[in-house]
């Protein structure tokens, strides 16, 4: 079969070595002839994944004995009402820095259980560029902010200085990068994006920050229950997080986030140089927030979409349009993703250009 270079925004590319041992643990996982699906989560040979699951999670991230590492279930849309019913006190307030579709989801589900002060916006030209030179009210439980956003192409390049506790949904850039975790509280993240696949998302809880907000928090979204039960207190998913160890152990092989980091920074160049120098092609965000995760961009003659998606599908290249809000086209080069498939999409783009140019 012929290679596809996958350029899906999530569920995404992963690491095939992650794969394949996630096939064969399916069919006997560390050899106790069960399948990885079947063995019981209190099994001492799935604890040790879980075990290893965090303590990769901490040395990949540099993370100190003053945080915690977990792995829950409800993706990221269900983390947009944890984080408020978890830090937000009754009657409180907090600040939110509105990117995009997600940022907006996570404010709708805040405002739900307090006040919510939005203190910049970039709705206003379609979530184009990341706003800069705002205030964030001192009297703030916390402040929430999305540091990539899949949609629109652009990403918060540096980790923030803020006056108050740091929220991040981190579900589409983590671990792309070097992170500073000391200037966030907490973290979380959505599997499917760049870590494995759909049904889990690891949080990463700076300890001291729980158990002020005087609400009665539901148990299931308490993030204390699943911390004192280290991620068990009801059956957790399995496969991802096994996924997720791979993909980790994967990570250390080549080198760790500083590696990555090189690499996905030349797969953005790439891709970015051809959209600026091909004349059929332009970008959607503003250049300096640019994502590396995430590359949106249009064709100017927009009546040429289906024929580059043509072009796209007869190079084996999937998963390139945009978003059915935004159209358009996106490229997703996430960790997994190599600069071989970028340079195919860059061939593909070169060739179009030189037929309907």
């Amino acid at each position: 079969m012929s290679k596809i270079h996958n350029f899906s925004a999530g569920p995404a590319i992963l690491p095939q070595v992650a794969i394949d041992n996630s096939i064969e643990a399916l069919k006997d996982f560390a050899e106790t002839g069960l399948s990885l699906i079947t063995v019981s989560h209190r099994a001492k040979e799935f604890v040790a994944v879980m075990d290893q699951a965090v303590a990769n999670a901490k040395e990949l991230f540099g993370i100190g004995d003053d945080y915690d590492v977990i792995f829950i279930q409800g993706g990221a849309s269900t983390q947009f009402c944890m984080v408020p019913f978890n830090l937000l006190p009754i009657n409180g307030k907090a600040a939110y820095l509105n990117t995009g579709t997600w940022a907006t989801n996570a404010i709708k589900e805040a405002e739900k259980l307090g006040n919510v002060e939005v203190v910049a916006s970039s709705e206003e030209s379609n979530f184009n560029f990341i706003p800069k030179n705002y205030s964030i009210p001192n009297d703030a439980a916390y402040f929430h902010i999305t540091t990539n956003n899949t949609i629109y192409g652009t990403e918060l390049h540096e980790d923030l200085d803020v006056n108050v506790p740091l929220i991040a949904d981190m579900s589409s850039d983590i671990y792309s990068r070097p992170v500073d975790v000391s200037k966030y509280d907490l973290i979380y993240a959505g599997a499917q994006k760049n870590i494995g696949p759909a049904g889990t998302t690891m949080v990463i809880v700076k300890k001291g920050i729980l158990g002020k907000t005087g609400r009665n928090i539901p148990t299931m979204l308490n993030y204390e229950t699943h911390i004192k039960k280290e991620s068990m207190f009801n059956t957790p998913p399995v496969f991802p997080i096994f996924v997720v160890n791979e993909t980790f152990k994967w990570l250390k092989s080549i080198g760790g986030v500083e590696e990555i980091y090189k690499l996905n920074k030349a797969k953005a160049q790439l891709l970015y140089n051809e959209i600026d120098n091909n004349p059929l092609f332009k970008g959607t965000a503003a250049v300096e927030d640019r994502s590396i995760m995430n590359v949106t961009f249009v064709l100017k003659n927009d009546s040429l979409d289906a024929d580059f998606l043509d072009y796209c599908k007869n190079a084996n290249i999937s998963g390139i349009k945009g978003h059915r809000s935004v159209g358009g086209f996106r490229a997703s080069l996430y960790n997994a993703l190599p600069i071989e498939s970028v340079q195919a999409l860059v061939d593909v783009m070169q060739a179009f250009s030189q037929k309907f140019g």
